[in-house]
């Protein structure tokens, strides 16, 4: 007679975030179904950010494009009117005196041969890249190790004005956007703590460079979806004919 065996049954995980007392109570404070209009949603998610941090503010755009086609990549930088709020790090591939304007506009990390060894290595201790145009041919031979994050002059991390650039970057009001796989774009524009206009000027300001980064290849709706959220908040669901317009009407 065959022994029996033995299996443990795994109980189905619960995401955490939905166990707990604090996502309950930010469930209640919105309509899961509802396309809310921009300044509604941002301030549904300030209501729904109940961390102990100040939590991000994250959008994500759903763009009728596919980024396998190479005419159809979205991407590119702009700068926050009111920054991220976020600290970031900026490492600069520099020689001679760009090193040292790098240095004085405030890089964490500067280098040239010896910084190109480490980059090699797999150190990736950095939230920005930047590279001189000069030293761009040994840089370049880190593609496949670099990946997204290699210097370009499309996303502004290419350059000779390295003062300014660093100085955007530290200042969190340089905000570098990309669009994904699936066609979609994350992006930070702010924290939970901001007022409401100062949330609602960089959501727009990033939608109308999204609106004018549009390629000509992109065919039918180009904004499907747009949704906010805190870090540990639920995502709320934004009315994109509600948006478009006003980001149509603001300059950038």
């Amino acid at each position: 007679m065959p022994s029996k065996v033995l299996t443990r049954r795994r109980k189905p995980r619960a995401h955490k975030a939905h166990a707990t007392p604090r996502y309950q109570e930010a469930l209640a404070q919105y309509d899961p179904v509802r396309q809310y209009e921009p300044e509604e949603a941002i301030e549904a998610v300030k209501k729904t950010a109940r961390a102990k941090f100040d939590e991000t503010v994250e959008v994500a755009v759903a763009l009728g494009v596919d980024p396998r086609q190479s005419d159809q990549m979205v991407r590119g930088t702009l700068n926050l009117p009111h920054g991220t709020g976020k600290k970031m790090k900026v490492a600069v591939v520099a020689k001679g005196d760009k090193a040292e304007e790098a240095i004085a506009a405030g890089a964490d990390v500067v280098g040239d041969d010896d910084l190109i060894a480490q980059l090699r290595g797999g150190w990736k201790d950095f939230d920005v890249l930047l590279a001189t145009p000069d030293v761009m041919a040994a840089v370049r031979a880190l593609g496949k190790i670099l990946g997204p994050r290699m210097p370009n002059p499309k996303a502004g991390t290419l350059t000779t004005d390295l003062d300014r650039v660093i100085k955007e970057v530290k200042g969190a009001t340089r905000l570098q956007y990309r669009v994904e796989k699936g066609g979609i774009i994350h992006a930070p524009i702010g924290k939970a703590s901001y007022p409401t206009d100062q949330l609602m000027a960089n959501f727009l300001t990033l939608v109308a460079a999204l609106l004018r980064a549009r390629p000509s290849a992109a065919k039918g709706r180009y904004l499907k979806k747009i949704v906010l959220s805190s870090t540990m908040g639920p995502g709320i669901k934004v009315d994109t004919q509600k948006a478009q317009p006003l980001a149509e009407a603001i300059r950038i």
